[in-house]
């Protein structure tokens, strides 16, 4: 499996307890998607290794207790903290009109409604209160926060996302 067929899922935040359990940081919307995964593929030196759930427990804010099929101890558990996990791309259900996956639009070129091409999309900044979209115009980074009807199209075809930014909110970063 290679990093350009997947999508970047979270990563093994720390040890749970003595007997092998992880803590992992699932960076997505909803984590409760992902609850009956059966495996994840962890990067260990730039390599993607698949690692099967033996078990998984939701906690809260994105993190979950999982215990992973030949991580039986401590020693074991401590070789994949701080290791990123990755998902197939082939598993998320395709999405249409204005909803996207946040990894699917990085350097989507953003065309605003009232000012053309603003920039291109750097990341998806996915804060819980209000996640934002950092676009680059030039050496200039514009934050626009991702509110409810600011997408208008997503032109996957064209790599292009139709915003309409607040009134303003465009000016105050480039003039």
């Amino acid at each position: 499996m290679k990093k350009a067929d997947c999508f970047h899922l979270g990563y093994v935040a720390k040890l749970h307890g003595f007997k092998g359990e992880v803590s992992l940081f699932l960076d997505v919307t909803n984590p409760s998607d992902y609850e009956s995964l059966d495996a994840v593929f962890i990067d260990i030196n730039e390599q993607l290794t698949p690692f099967f759930i033996e078990s998984l427990r939701l906690n809260n804010k994105g993190f979950a207790i999982v215990r992973f099929e030949g991580v039986n101890d401590e020693q074991a558990a401590k070789r994949i903290v701080r290791k990123d996990l990755y998902l197939p791309e082939q598993i998320l259900p395709k999405l249409s009109g204005t909803n996207f996956y946040d990894h699917e639009v990085i350097g989507f070129k953003v065309v605003d409604v009232n000012h053309g091409d603003i920039g291109v999309l750097r990341q998806v900044i996915d804060l819980k209160t209000n996640p934002l979209l950092q676009v680059m115009k030039d050496e200039k980074e514009i934050l626009v926060p991702l509110i409810e009807g600011l997408v208008q199209k997503v032109d996957r075809e064209n790599q292009e996302l139709h915003i309409q930014a607040p009134d303003g909110l465009v000016e105050l970063y480039l003039d």
